[in-house]
This record gives C-alpha cells, structure tokens and sequence, in this order.
C-alpha cells in the first residue's frame, strides 16, 4: 500500500489534486491505515499516472472520466477512444492555428515599433485600437 505522499512523489501530482481526483471519482477512496492515513494500491498509482499522462496531453475531465470507464472494459473496442482523443486532437489543431494568427499579429505589431518613446510607440498604439490590427485574432 502507497501513501498519498508516496502516490505524489511518484506522479508528481500534487496532494490536494489526488484528494480533488478522489471527489471526482477518477480514483477509487482509498483504504485507510490504523492512523486514518490514505492507503493507495499500485492499481491506483497507475491510475493517477494515467490522469496525469491525459492532463499533461490536455484532455479535460470528462474526456478522462469516459476513458477510464473505456478501459475497465478492455474486451470492447476502442472506437469510441480513438474518437475522443480525435476531437482532441482536432481542438489542438485549431488553437494552434489561432496562436500562429496571434505570433503573426504580435509580430508585425512588435517590428512596426520605432522603439522611441510611449507616446508614439505603436505597440501601445495598437492595443488602444484594435482597428491597427491586419487581422482577427
């Protein structure tokens, strides 16, 4: 049995995020020692690690809530994770595309500076009005 100190040095995830894991029902209550301490199985660690693993990718909650749910029934297929980590994917394809708009914007707005003084400095300028932007972002 694992501490939730150990479970957090293992994962490196912090204490009160495995508590807040635990009311979310992503992980088991664990058993309880003598001294009413949290007492975690390897299943556990391993299931933390997969919550871990997701959020580091950006999966929201409910996306690893329907996962974990996937994987304890490892006989059906994986369509419906396959679609799930898609749409994800397809979320971060559009966010990069609306922070490459941004670094283009920020760019440009960045070299049309002269660099001289605040009160002609265009980057001040353009985000006073956003009608100096070429485009939307």
């Amino acid at each position: 049995m694992i501490s939730i100190g150990e479970m957090s040095r293992r994962t490196s995830v912090k204490v009160p995020t495995i508590r807040y894991y635990e009311q979310m029902g992503l992980i088991s209550a664990p058993e309880r020692s003598e001294g009413n301490q949290r007492r975690y199985s390897q299943s556990e660690l391993q299931r933390l690690s997969f919550i871990k693993h997701a959020r580091d990718l950006g999966l929201t909650i409910d996306a690893i809530r329907e996962l974990i749910e996937l994987s304890d029934r490892p006989n059906e297929p994986c369509a419906f994770a396959d679609e799930i980590a898609a749409q994800h994917l397809g979320s971060v394809q559009k966010k990069i595309k609306q922070l490459k708009k941004l670094e283009k914007e920020l760019k440009r707005i960045v070299s049309s500076c002269d660099g001289n003084t605040i009160e002609n400095c265009y980057v001040i300028q353009a985000l006073a009005n956003h009608e100096l932007c070429t485009s939307e972002h």
